[in-house]
């Protein structure tokens, strides 16, 4: 059975931020993960961002609050303190998260991911039926073998490059990752730095802002602290089948994307759209990749309406 134990080691961590627990999962692994808000408000998943950790975007406690929320956010598999879990799937988010859930005593719960984190809070929604009220994904891919979806139109050259790395050159895409990792290990800002090329102008009005520009910096870098496996885990679970069908999904699912997003393309929010049960696709027109971040507060009040 999965058990939890309270992080002793940063008081100033909880006061600021959250409650912070260890999770030992029913197959012995061990997750970090951070309870934000309201501890007794309605239980919302937020599944981080590739790469991330739970000390990525969130909204503020007081936000929290008034909407009566909790968000519990966790370091996948790799990053962060959570251990490692090789090979895996998009779909092995849903043993997780259940892991997570019963040791926290929720039942019911809803989910939300941002651009890495969206696919996992499918996955959550299509197998873990009796748990989960809504799902919200935010600049979201689509499966690498969507039928009829040209996977890369639209898409960053950086991009272009590390997918077709992870399904063709695994070993190319792990040795790139490992050696930018520890890079951005001794810099956080030069995995900013590196998009900077790449990004629209909508999104570089939003990373300038300081407050979340230091926010994505202190996630980069909690994120790759120990090594690059998450980051690597990530790409080659994108690039591989999920383990899962969206057409399966009966929970109701929002769809949120900028529509001159480069990273994800909203070719792939349409796509998932047309698959799944009555999905609310909100596309924006002029918003990009990182105006997800503005659009979660808007997702969460959806995720925990009545």
């Amino acid at each position: 059975m999965p058990e939890a134990h309270e992080d002793p080691d940063d008081g100033r961590r909880r006061r600021g931020r959250g409650l912070r627990h260890r999770v030992r999962t029913s197959d012995g692994r061990h997750l970090m993960v951070e309870r934000l808000g309201d501890p007794h408000g309605r239980p919302v998943f937020l599944l981080h961002g590739t790469p991330g950790c739970r000390l990525g975007p969130a909204p503020r406690g007081m936000v929290l609050y008034q909407r009566r929320t909790q968000l519990i956010a966790y370091d996948r598999p790799g990053y962060g303190g959570s251990d490692r879990l090789p090979g895996r799937s998009v779909a092995d988010v849903a043993r997780d998260v259940r892991d997570i859930a019963d040791e926290l005593g929720l039942d019911r719960f809803a989910v939300v991911g941002r651009s890495g984190g969206a696919p996992h809070a499918l996955a959550c929604a299509a197998l873990l039926p009796e748990r989960v009220t809504r799902a919200a994904a935010l600049v979201t891919l689509a499966p690498r073998d969507a039928a009829g979806l040209d996977w890369f139109e639209g898409m960053a050259a950086s991009n272009v490059l590390e997918y077709t790395f992870a399904s063709d050159h695994p070993d190319v895409l792990t040795e790139r990752f490992i050696l930018r990792s520890a890079q951005i290990r001794e810099d956080p800002i030069r995995l900013l730095n590196d998009l900077r090329k790449e990004l629209t102008e909508s999104d570089r009005m939003v990373v300038q802002d300081a407050g979340v520009r230091g926010m994505l910096l202190r996630n980069y870098q909690e994120a790759l602290r120990t090594s690059a496996y998450g980051w690597i885990d990530d790409a080659l679970a994108f690039s591989s089948p999920w383990g899962f069908d969206p057409a399966d999904i009966k929970a109701p699912v929002m769809l949120w994307h900028g529509e001159k997003d480069v990273f994800s393309p909203v070719g792939h929010s349409r796509w998932l759209a047309e698959r799944i049960p009555g999905a609310t696709a909100v596309l924006e027109p002029s918003a990009a990749h990182f105006d997800a971040l503005h659009a979660l507060p808007r997702a969460l009040t959806w995720l925990v309406e009545e």
